[in-house]
Order: C-alpha cells, then sequence, then structure tokens
C-alpha cells in the first residue's frame, strides 16, 4: 500500500493541482475554457469528462506501451482517447441529455485536446500504470479547477445564477444591478483565466 501512495506517485497526482497546473502553468486546453463555462453544470461535466478520460487513457497507453511501434504510437494513442470518449458521449446523452446538448461538439473534440495527448506522450509511454493512472487524474482534475473557477464567475456576473438558480437577490436589482453581459461572451473567459494565471503566479513566485 504504501508502494502505492509512494512520494513519487502523490507528485504525479498533486502536482498538476498546482505548481503544474494543465491550464495555468502549461497553458493547454483553454479553447474549451472559451466553450463551456458561461455555466457551473456544463464546465463540471467537462471536467469530469476529461478526467475520466485522461486517467484511463493513460492507464490503458501505459499497459501497452512495450507493444506500439514507435511508428504508429500517435494513432494509437488517438485510437485509445476516441473510443473512451465515445463511450462517455453516450453516456452523457443517456443519463445527462441536456447537458450532453449544452456541450454541443466539444465532448467530441477531447479527442483534440492537447492535455491527453500530451500525458499520453509525455508520461504514461514511459511510466507504469499506476503512476500514469494518478497523474491522469492529478491533470484531468488541475483542468476541471480552471474550468470551474471560471464558469463559477461567467454564471455569476453574467446572469446572476448558479447551477441556473437565481442567487443575486432581486432587491440588488430593483437599486439599480445590472447583470454583466459581456460575462457571457467566450471572450471574457481568456481575460478570467488570464487573472487566474496572475493570481496564481503572484502566489506561486517560484513560476515567475
Amino acid at each position: 500500500m504504501s508502494q502505492l501512495f509512494s512520494k513519487a506517485n502523490m507528485e504525479a497526482l498533486t502536482s498538476p493541482l498546482n505548481l503544474n497546473n494543465p491550464v495555468v502553468v502549461q497553458v493547454l486546453g483553454i479553447c474549451s475554457a472559451l466553450a463551456v463555462t458561461a455555466q457551473l453544470e456544463p464546465a463540471i461535466v467537462m471536467g469530469l469528462s476529461v478526467t475520466i478520460i485522461t486517467a484511463f487513457s493513460n492507464l490503458i497507453i501505459s499497459l501497452i506501451r512495450n507493444t506500439i511501434p514507435n511508428r504508429i504510437r500517435i494513432i494509437v494513442q488517438l485510437v485509445v482517447v476516441a473510443a473512451l470518449v465515445t463511450i462517455v458521449s453516450q453516456v452523457l446523452k443517456a443519463f445527462a441529455y441536456d447537458v450532453s446538448v449544452q456541450l454541443s461538439v466539444y465532448v467530441g473534440l477531447i479527442i483534440t485536446n492537447c492535455i491527453l495527448m500530451g500525458r499520453l506522450e509525455a508520461f504514461a509511454m514511459m511510466n507504469k500504470p499506476w503512476p500514469s493512472f494518478l497523474d491522469g487524474i492529478g491533470n484531468g482534475i488541475g483542468y476541471a479547477i480552471i474550468l470551474v473557477i471560471v464558469a463559477f464567475f461567467r454564471e455569476l456576473l453574467g446572469s446572476g445564477t448558479l447551477f441556473g438558480l437565481q442567487v443575486v437577490p432581486q432587491w440588488c436589482y430593483d437599486h439599480g444591478y445590472v447583470n454583466n453581459g459581456m460575462m457571457t461572451m467566450p471572450a471574457m473567459s481568456l481575460i478570467i483565466v488570464g487573472c487566474v494565471i496572475w493570481a496564481h503566479r503572484a502566489y506561486n513566485k517560484e513560476l515567475s
């Protein structure tokens, strides 16, 4: 048990949550922050989907890494990711159809998410299955955290709601408060991500 949660394994899990976050440090997966963060619910679902796919694609590629011919390794990686994305997409359509519609084509575009392909190539192809699985979970959660932060501010300030429920009191509107319509525009997600990166770098000065 101690070997399963050794220092190296725990670092693979926790490093992407902060000092090696795939979004704010490596600046990967930014495009989906534009598309799915207008509301919290689809952002959370997208984050969970990417976490599941990253973890299991890392695991599968690590298990078969020694049998994959080098010249077709990218094709094999894409096939594994595409299969997992198809499964997740079908599960969403079966059990969370409304969210699936909101996410639209962006679930399918997880196949080309640079976080997934980067972890497969940089980690899973060179490490054992368990560390690779933990690395996938860590990077997926690190990505999901940023999506949730961006979606929280965009939905709250842009619509006055969270999870579709009104949280800004009516008396605020009665006294002149107006929702910031710009927050519902995709470009605002980049500005919020930029603010998160600034705050992250200011807190973690060793990254500067």
